[in-house]
């Protein structure tokens, strides 16, 4: 009987497919409406509750308590009251996931996305090559065997993109248009 009614309801209402990261995601700017990152929807509504935010944007989801006697739009783009003086590390720290991130999850050699990916040095570390943004680069398996320990030259492969080390506001703004999350910032001529 519930798998019955279950079915009857998946026919009546559309499926519409909305990226999740951005149904929890909210854009974070500073007091100057300066990008300060992404944050979760959770810590954007209990800045806006707290006073210290204001909501430019909402996003479509809306939020219900328990007894379904408060509602709250969940913020897609919010705005800090006082300006945040921004003490950045100099660099954006060399990990996998901010190398996956920079090159936007597909594969240097290839350009095309997979869900298996490795990193690559694309001057490989016996031959003196350091990990460091400028020397690595996201490869999916089968390039990055192919490549074996050689460079990419001496492999007959070429890269697509060009490694290279990314400021914190390329960074920052790079995750925003991975999450989709630009056109909120055009909208309001930030980018």
């Amino acid at each position: 009987m519930v798998a019955k009614e279950q079915k009857q309801i998946q026919q009546t209402v559309p499926f519409v497919p909305i990226p999740i990261a951005t149904l929890d995601q909210t854009i974070l700017l500073n007091a100057d409406y300066r990008p300060m990152g992404v944050i979760n929807w959770r810590r954007a509504i209990r800045l806006v509750m707290k006073g210290k935010a204001e909501v430019l944007k909402y996003s479509e989801k809306a939020i219900h308590t328990v007894s379904k006697t408060i509602t709250f739009l969940v913020p897609k783009l919010i705005r800090l009251l006082k300006f945040v003086r921004m003490l950045y590390r100099q660099r954006v720290p060399f990990n996998k996931r901010n190398v996956f991130i920079r090159d936007g999850f597909t594969c240097c050699y290839c350009g095309e996305k997979h869900t298996r990916l490795s990193l690559d040095h694309v001057t490989p570390k016996a031959q003196g090559g350091q990990s460091t943004f400028e020397n690595v680069v996201t490869a999916c398996f089968p390039c990055n065997n192919k490549k074996d320990n050689r460079t990419p030259e001496k492999a007959g492969m070429f890269l697509k993109k060009r490694p290279f080390a990314p400021t914190i506001h390329e960074f920052m703004l790079i995750q925003i248009q991975r999450l989709g999350l630009d056109g909120v910032l055009k909208e309001y001529g930030i980018l």
